[in-house]
């Protein structure tokens, strides 16, 4: 039942005072604070256990990198994250400031946990000058192809763009977090079952209807 609360809360965009309502129902009968103590436990362990079905890029096309807002204890936070041409979701990084430092450590994550042969030729980016800076540390250190090429065209990330509002919908619920590590549990969940609905493990549902439960239950080896 646990697994069962924190998929719901990070997948449909529910509060927790909703999901308990939700539980209540079922005849389980849960303080929302304590639905809150499971998603911090287990959202992370969750994308930790279901990230090698999905983390690696099949579309070596090209990378499609943005940040947005959240709140995180009354104040703005920035939200770094990549997708590739289809949509699918490569990695995010969250940062209280908006700077070359953060866009270095951003993209240093998503090249650390992919091979070479799956860095695209291509990534675009708005137009923030934090970009340029942080891409040419990479190729001085050689973590990044010296020959990845940077786009700033505006209408070339609007496949991130639209996965914007669809991510927000679901942190919206939240009414903002407390901490950067609250927060940072919490988006691992919603960031995994968003994977998830992307169709990016299809290939280990085995043709299963309750496919995503099958799995779930089954890296829990429940």
């Amino acid at each position: 039942m646990i697994l069962w609360a924190v998929r719901w809360y990070c997948k449909y965009g529910i509060s927790y005072r909703e999901l308990q309502e939700m539980l209540a129902e079922r005849g389980v009968n849960v303080d929302h604070t304590t639905i809150y103590r499971w998603v911090q436990r287990y959202a992370p362990e969750m994308e930790k256990r279901l990230r090698w079905y999905w983390r690696n890029p099949t579309d070596r096309h090209s990378w499609h990198l943005d940040e947005t807002y959240v709140k995180v204890n009354g104040k703005w936070a920035y939200l770094y994250r990549a997708v590739d041409q289809r949509g699918h979701i490569l990695n995010f990084y969250l940062s209280s400031r908006r700077n070359t430092k953060s866009a270095y450590c951003f993209l240093a994550k998503i090249f650390n946990h992919v091979k070479k042969w799956q860095i695209p030729r291509v990534i675009n980016t708005d137009k923030a000058p934090t970009y340029a800076g942080a891409l040419s540390r990479l190729k001085r250190e050689g973590k990044c192809p010296t020959d990845l090429e940077r786009r700033q065209i505006k209408y070339k990330n609007n496949v991130i763009e639209c996965d914007h509002g669809k991510l927000k919908r679901i942190i919206k619920a939240t009414l903002g977090f407390k901490s950067m590590k609250t927060a940072y549990a919490t988006i691992k969940g919603i960031k995994v079952m968003r994977a998830r609905r992307k169709g990016q493990a299809s290939s280990f549902y085995y043709g299963q209807t309750q496919a995503e439960v099958c799995l779930i239950n089954r890296v829990f080896g429940i």
